[in-house]
């Protein structure tokens, strides 16, 4: 950590990213970190490739993470957060990849220890953990905005405290948050208790998708591009829905195939396809996800895969379950 705290101290123009699809941790820990940064009177660039989910439209300073840069060799830093490699952050990894000092933090098994500088500690229960221990170490005072945004990434990353990497630090640091201001109910209310109409509807087409193999181990769940056409919804609407295909008695791992990519229908069905990995602990879904060249942990991970039908994807994730 000292070595990162040093170089964060003396950089001047930070880009801070995090990870495509943003979940509640990546969003948070990106504007928790560059909110602190620019509290120490850097010049600060918030990115992130993908739009921002709506459950999350509701965070403070939201409005500040772009989607594009101009110009990554303008800085001299990239603070990338939350992700296993860097090629989690987009397109754009290979530009980001050669600004001056790539600093990697992160709490995910399979980080490859990417960049010059890493603070990676697998046991935080979120990447937002380690941003708060960055934002203590660099003498900051936690803001609301901060405490919002921290609150929201140990929130969602243990699954409302309910995962197995809920430790003691998610507690204390959630308590911390409160106490300069957070609302829990709200946070509750925006996360998981407000949807659109064509959330619901694409969560109808998504639950009628669900397959079980393995003798009701595994279920898998599938969004097509079609169904968001139809629903009128975006990729970031099926946040959450894995949870579904999860809770079935029974099943051990749950899987969910989401075809994305921008234009239209592919043609077979083919990918591009995101597939989220959510396992009982009886399963490693990190290592399905790392034979993709994705990654994550031993309960949640995920990947990319381009070119592929769905029956063959199917067929080779169930192949590599079969342990179960």
């Amino acid at each position: 950590m000292k070595s990162t705290l040093m170089h964060l101290k003396s950089c001047r123009r930070a880009l801070v990213a995090s990870h495509v699809n943003p979940d509640g941790d990546a969003i948070g820990s990106l504007i928790a970190m560059g909110l602190a940064l620019k509290s120490l009177g850097k010049e600060v660039t918030m990115y992130n490739e993908s739009a921002i989910p709506a459950v999350y439209q509701f965070l403070p300073a939201i409005d500040r993470i772009v989607s594009r840069v101009a110009d990554f060799s303008a800085y001299d830093t990239a603070v990338i957060l939350d992700c296993g490699n860097l090629d989690r952050v987009g397109e754009a990894g290979s530009a980001i990849g050669a600004i001056g000092t790539v600093v990697n933090i992160d709490h995910h098994v399979t980080n490859n220890g990417f960049g010059d500088l890493q603070y990676v500690d697998t046991e935080a229960c979120a990447s937002a953990e380690l941003v708060y221990r960055l934002i203590h170490e660099l003498g900051v005072t936690i803001s609301e905005a901060m405490a919002w945004s921290l609150y929201t990434g140990i929130l969602t990353d243990t699954g409302s405290f309910r995962f197995s990497n809920t430790n003691r630090a998610a507690f204390a640091i959630s308590e911390e948050m409160l106490t300069i201001g957070v609302d829990p109910w709200m946070v509750a209310q925006y996360v998981y208790g407000t949807y659109s109409l064509g959330r619901i509807k694409l969560l109808n087409l998504a639950l009628d998708t669900i397959e079980l193999a393995h003798d009701g181990k595994v279920s898998l769940m599938t969004v097509t591009r079609k169904m968001l056409e139809k629903t009128g919804t975006r990729p970031e609407d099926a946040d959450g829905m894995i949870n579904y295909a999860r809770g079935i008695e029974d099943v051990r791992l749950a899987v969910l195939i989401q075809q994305n990519g921008n234009g239209g229908p592919a043609a077979n069905g083919n990918g591009p396809y995101h597939v989220s990995l959510r396992s009982d602990g009886s399963v490693d879904a990190a290592a399905i996800a790392a034979a993709f060249g994705g990654g994550g942990h031993a309960s949640a991970a995920g990947f990319n895969v381009e070119a592929v039908s769905l029956a063959e994807l199917k067929a080779r994730i169930l192949e590599l379950a079969t342990d179960l």
